[in-house]
């Protein structure tokens, strides 16, 4: 740390007599900022502050997420420790090579198996997520001549999540790439984008290689001999068989603890439960956006069981499989509360929640190609949030011009 701090201060005094370097003076002031505190704070009462600034905000953040990262981890590696114990057999590359060697065994029932064969599996993908992302980050920053902010770091760790195990890296890095540039710099960068970077990026993916990102072949490390890797989400087999697919295969309680094939960091509703806690007892997640999109899901799927479906067996699950089912509680807790993208007046915030749940269950049930209605349900709001803003300002100017009007 006091060589890194010798380094920052050597390179200072050099763009301060005009080195050749200064145009890359931001890279250095971002992890000066990033690791140290400012040397000249306010000491004086004369301006009223808060005192949760962004590298805070983004730091809570990240608290919260780290249940998420363990049952990342942890379940990537039980899934496909599992899957190799009942019969398959493990993908032939690299991170086979590895894990074999380490001498450790598909074991399921051993925790350190697990999180080992898991870690092989999401570790790369964070680190392509950083290079690829924090590249752009820091190109922007240099055309731009400012400092690179936190923003990047809640996306950075976001994006690996929602992701399957066996996603390519190359598509990693080009997912990224996308959700920084065209989902946030091109619109200012931190605190001007419109949607969340994170789910541009799944987003991009999802549409332009659906094979990899959906479908019933990607979910698992492993695979049979003769039918590629293994393994559909619950989400998935719901769209196809209705509720019957759950009782004879897993419980409720399983899906809630989050030991069910999916994306890496999206299984557990427990581990986002957890998470709201925390973002709500800070005041960076809105209680009112997640208490709006459990409404909007709890009746929309309401009506669908209600009305029922002699062809959509989907029609037929009831929302507290909903809650439990693909990304609806990561994105209901991680991605719907995005300070930036999300509406930011109260009563906004009710709205935007609520059409959050009631088209992810519309998109989910009624639209069975793309089972995780989440994603796109967020995305849709997110265009809707300045929108819902302003005629909630609207209403309040004319009734309080109504109430004053003499």
């Amino acid at each position: 740390m006091r060589f890194l701090r010798d380094m920052l201060d050597r390179q200072e005094k050099l763009f301060m007599h005009g080195g050749r370097l200064e145009k890359f003076y931001p890279l250095f002031e971002a992890g000066d900022s990033f690791l140290y505190t400012a040397a000249h704070t306010t000491r004086s009462t004369a301006h009223v502050r808060d005192s949760l600034d962004l590298k805070r905000l983004m730091t809570i953040v990240v608290v919260a997420l780290l249940g998420c990262v363990y049952m990342a981890i942890y379940n990537t590696g039980y899934q496909a420790n599992l899957a190799i114990a009942m019969g398959a057999t493990a993908l032939d590359n690299w991170q086979t090579i590895v894990y074999q060697a380490l001498g450790l065994g598909f074991d399921p029932a051993s925790t350190l198996a697990c999180l080992v064969h898991g870690s092989l599996y999401y570790l790369p993908v964070l680190v392509v997520t950083l290079a690829a992302g924090g590249l752009w980050e820091a190109v922007f920053a240099i055309v731009r001549g400012h400092e690179i902010n936190e923003g990047f770091l809640v996306t950075w760790m976001l994006f690996p999540l929602i992701l399957p195990p066996t996603v390519p890296l190359w598509q990693v890095a080009l997912g990224i790439s996308f959700g920084v540039v065209i989902g946030k710099e091109i619109f200012g960068g931190t605190g001007k984008n419109i949607f969340n970077p994170a789910l541009m990026s799944r987003a991009f993916l999802f549409f332009a290689y659906p094979v990899s990102l959906s479908g019933d072949k990607v979910w698992i490390a492993a695979q049979t001999s003769t039918d590629g890797v293994s393994g559909a989400t619950w989400l998935a087999r719901a769209a196809e068989s209705g509720q019957a697919v759950f009782e004879p295969a897993t419980s409720w309680w399983d899906a809630f603890a989050g030991f069910v094939p999916g994306s890496m960091g999206e299984t557990s509703a427990l581990a986002c439960l957890v998470g709201a806690i925390i973002l709500i007892a800070t005041g960076i997640g809105s209680w009112r956006i997640m208490a709006g999109l459990v409404v909007g899901t709890v009746a929309m799927s309401t009506v669908l069981n209600t009305v029922g479906s002699t062809t959509n067996p989907f029609f037929d699950v009831p929302f507290w499989w909903h809650f439990v089912l693909g990304g609806w509680a990561f994105g209901a807790v991680f991605m719907a509360t995005d300070p930036v993208s999300a509406a930011h007046t109260n009563t906004g915030r009710w709205i935007y929640g609520l059409l959050i749940g009631v088209f992810a269950i519309i998109i989910r049930v009624v639209n069975p190609a793309y089972p995780e209605g989440m994603m796109l349900a967020i995305l849709l709001m997110n265009v809707f949030a300045a929108t819902i803003d302003h005629y909630v300002v609207r209403a309040n100017i004319k009734r309080r011009s109504a109430r004053y009007a003499t």
